[in-house]
């Protein structure tokens, strides 16, 4: 796979974790770099965890499946790209923004390792496709954790600096890019 096909892959798991920090960035009142680069560490953490979780476990079965396998990491990927679409409509105006007793910026243990999970189950899915395709993984997850370390930084500086309004919109965006990604790879595959 492809450096641009990975970073595509990075950009569009990342929109959760973005999404959210815009989120997290609507509680500061001033730009606090350090706390910017606590959530991108968080979330950049779990986004590359969670794909070496579901390398290892599609590894276990990969070499049963591998003659469909991009069939696989292509209803995968699609799975994974309409979900994020489907969630970005429902994101309008339903998320309670968790900020503490002084408007300030929440980043408890706890909090943050919640966040960091939810906005990163996707990538397991994509750690499986991952396996299928025999992807070089810890050269993809570092593209993955690093991508979403700086997304989910600027995340909260947009969040601070113009308020929710491409939350959503970050969604969808994400959405299509694993769809994209995903007929990428069966067409690939298809017309070898």
């Amino acid at each position: 796979m492809s450096f641009f096909n990975l970073i595509s892959i990075a950009i569009g798991l990342s929109m959760d974790a973005f999404a959210v920090s815009i989120c997290k960035g609507l509680c500061q009142r001033n730009m606090n770099w350090k706390k910017a680069i606590i959530v991108g560490f968080y979330f950049g953490l779990f986004q590359a965890i969670m794909p070496l979780i579901g390398y290892i476990l599609g590894s276990q079965f990969a070499g049963f499946i591998s003659s469909f396998s991009h069939w696989i990491a292509f209803f995968l990927l699609l799975f994974i790209g309409f979900h994020m679409i489907k969630e970005s409509k429902e994101l309008k105006q339903e998320e309670e923004i968790q900020c503490d007793i002084k408007g300030e910026l929440e980043l408890d243990f706890k909090n943050m390792i919640i966040l960091a999970i939810a906005t990163s189950i996707d990538a397991l899915a994509v750690g499986i496709s991952f396996a299928l395709l025999k992807i070089n993984i810890f050269y993809a997850i570092s593209i993955i954790g690093f991508t979403t370390f700086i997304i989910s930084m600027i995340g909260v500086f947009i969040g601070f600096k113009f308020g929710s309004k491409y939350k959503s919109k970050s969604e969808i965006i994400g959405g299509l890019i694993l769809v994209l990604i995903g007929f990428k790879i069966l067409l690939e595959s298809l017309f070898k």
